[in-house]
C-alpha cells in the first residue's frame, strides 16, 4: 500500500491532494464468493440499511442459515419473494445458483484468471453487469488494477478533480487514468476518488 500511494502521489499531483486529505484504503479481500455475489444481488439499488434486512430475512428462510445452491433452487420464486426480493432478484439470484450448479460459473479457478475473463464469466448470470464484478475484484477479490469506468461516482468524482466541463464518459476515465499513470493501482485511485465525494460504495 505504501508503495502505491507514493508511485500515484509522484504521478498524479491532484489525487496527492486527496491522497493527504484522507485515510489510507483498507481492502480486505476473502474468497467467500458465492455468498457475495448473492448479497451484491440483493443489495442493488437498495440502502445499506434495507440490503442488510433483507439479507437478514433470506437467511432466515433457511433457518439463519446461507443456503446452498441447492437449497436455493429447492424455493420458488415466490418464497424468494416473501423475505423481499424483488421477482427479477429471485431470478437472479436462481439464475447464478443453476449456473454454479451446471459447471458454467465456477469459483475454485476464479483467482487463476486475468480480471476480463473473471467479467466475462461471472456477467453470463443475469442481474451481474461489468459494475457489480468491478466491485466484485476490488472489495472481495482485492485486485488493485480496477477502473469501474461506468461508476457514476468516480466519474463525477473525476469531473470535479480535473476541473472538467462535463461529466467524462468510460473512454475519457480510462484517457484520465492513463495519463495520470494510476496503472497498476486504479482501485486505490478509485478509492480516494469516491472519499473525495465521501460516497465508497462496497458490496
Amino acid at each position: 500500500m505504501e508503495e502505491a500511494l507514493v508511485l500515484l502521489s509522484k504521478a498524479d499531483a491532484r489525487l496527492e491532494t486527496l491522497i493527504l486529505k484522507h485515510p489510507k484504503p483498507t481492502f480486505l479481500p476473502h474468497t467467500n464468493y458465492y455468498q457475495e455475489l448473492v448479497d451484491s444481488i440483493i443489495s442493488q439499488q437498495l440502502s445499506v440499511k434495507a440490503a442488510r434486512t433483507i439479507e437478514g430475512r433470506f437467511k432466515d428462510l433457511f433457518d439463519g442459515n446461507f443456503p446452498s445452491p441447492e437449497e436455493i433452487l429447492d424455493k420458488d420464486v415466490e418464497e424468494l419473494r416473501a423475505v423481499g426480493l424483488s421477482r427479477p432478484k429471485a431470478r437472479y439470484i436462481q439464475d447464478l445458483a443453476m449456473k454454479i450448479l451446471d459447471g458454467e460459473v465456477r469459483f475454485d479457478t476464479l483467482d487463476q484468471l486475468s480480471n476480463q475473463e473473471i467479467i466475462d464469466e461471472l456477467t453470463k448470470v443475469k442481474g451481474i453487469g461489468v459494475w457489480t464484478v468491478h466491485m466484485f475484484l476490488m472489495f472481495c477479490m482485492g485486485r488493485l488494477d480496477i477502473l469501474p469506468v461506468g461508476d457514476l461516482g468516480i466519474k463525477n468524482g473525476i469531473m470535479k478533480l480535473y476541473d472538467l466541463d462535463k461529466v467524462p464518459d468510460a473512454s475519457e476515465v480510462e484517457s484520465i487514468a492513463r495519463e495520470n499513470n494510476w496503472h497498476p493501482y486504479e482501485s486505490i485511485a478509485s478509492w480516494y476518488i469516491w472519499q473525495s465525494l465521501n460516497n465508497t460504495p462496497s458490496l
